[in-house]
């Protein structure tokens, strides 16, 4: 079987759908000596895939074909006719932002969350009419979703009108020889010397977008809970710019705390795991998600979590999390005093996390894909 994976969507591995494809990818080279896997991929991110390079074909891509408008041409004009050419029998595409109109093979989509439904001004006036309106069709035209969470299936079928019996949930998982509790000391120990982080420091991992994230009422929670407690925790922010990243910006600098607020852009994978165990709790106060990974990589890190339930989250974080009400900057603080002054409530969410970790695992997750394949 001939099976092509569409990559053009992973904006460089700096998003969460771009942790996705880099996961499911790792975990398909299990199955890589009974499927001929194509990886198309964008020039400037083929460095990216060298770990599959052995068992993987790797396509690149013309970078000219990277801005979004051309990127969803060559998906409908150029990649039909290089299916049909390289007799392709099943094409992924995980994200339905590049869902194909017709191929001639069998098209599976991968659905991560339909936040263009659910969080006003996300996108601007172009995007969230593609995502409200043109996908809506293209949906109707796959012969397989997959969504990542029971949440995202339910809103598939809700804005798209594919029901959630033709659909597979697939949930997402994480690598656990990653993505484990580790030498939280010498965790602690490169954090200092990497960024200079020597106090117990709040986590929230994300790109920086905005309104959808929530960063901004995160900050304004954060400087009440330093007025209230005089407290010597620090807040830090990791993730690359995105849409209104200006306006986070913009309230880190107006923060009469701002020297205990860091910000330390894009972090990458090797790390990522090392900067979850240094951190006393990961917070995370997202608008909505339609799954949410960033939570239970840290549980998986032996570090406690506060969590908005909005999206997908409550069926993510479970029982194992702090839970907040993401719009209210209120709530967001008193959990953050309450965590900062609790070790036992601490403890018990470390106990509670790395419990739920569990239940994610790609090995798992990556055969119910190639199920998904066979259907």
């Amino acid at each position: 079987m001939n099976v092509a994976l569409s990559t053009s969507v992973m904006q460089r591995g700096k998003s969460g759908v771009g942790q996705y494809v880099l996961a499911l990818t790792r975990a398909l080279l299990a199955h890589a000596d009974d499927v001929n896997f194509s990886l198309l991929v964008l020039e400037e991110d083929v460095p990216l895939f060298d770990f599959a390079r052995e068992k993987m074909r790797i396509v690149p891509v013309a970078e000219k074909w990277r801005p979004a408008v051309k990127n969803i041409v060559w998906h409908q004009t150029v990649l039909p006719r290089w299916l049909k050419e390289n007799q392709t029998d099943v094409l992924h595409v995980p994200s339905y932002r590049r869902m194909l109109h017709k191929a001639p093979c069998k098209l599976v989509s991968t659905i991560h969350d339909l936040a263009p439904f659910h969080v006003r001004g996300k996108y601007d006036l172009a995007r969230m009419f593609y995502g409200r309106v043109v996908v809506k069709s293209l949906a109707k035209k796959q012969d397989q979703v997959i969504a990542v969470s029971t949440n995202t299936a339910r809103d598939v079928q809700r804005f798209f009108g594919v029901p959630v019996e033709q659909q597979k949930v697939i949930l997402n998982g994480i690598d656990h020889s990653r993505f484990n509790p580790g030498d939280t000391t010498a965790a602690k120990a490169y954090a200092k010397e990497r960024w200079g982080l020597s106090q117990p420091f709040f986590l929230f991992v994300s790109r920086l977008e905005h309104p959808a994230k929530n960063h901004v009422r995160l900050i304004e929670a954060f400087n009440w809970f330093k007025k209230l407690t005089g407290s010597h925790w620090q807040l830090v922010l990791a993730g690359s710019d995105w849409h209104g990243a200006e306006h986070i910006h913009a309230a880190v600098k107006a923060s009469p705390f701002a020297a205990d607020i860091r910000t330390l852009g894009f972090v990458e994978d090797a790390v990522l795991p090392d900067l979850y165990r240094a951190a006393s709790c990961m917070v995370y106060p997202s608008l909505f998600e339609g799954f949410g990974l960033p939570p239970v990589e840290a549980m998986a890190c032996g570090t406690p979590v506060i969590s908005s339930i909005a999206g997908s989250l409550d069926e993510v974080v479970a029982n194992a999390a702090q839970i907040v009400n993401p719009e209210d900057m209120l709530d967001i603080a008193e959990a953050m005093q309450f965590i900062a002054s609790s070790e036992e409530r601490r403890t018990s969410l470390v106990q509670a996390g790395l419990q739920n970790a569990q239940r994610f695992d790609w090995s798992k997750n990556a055969e119910q894909v190639m199920a998904a394949y066979l259907s």
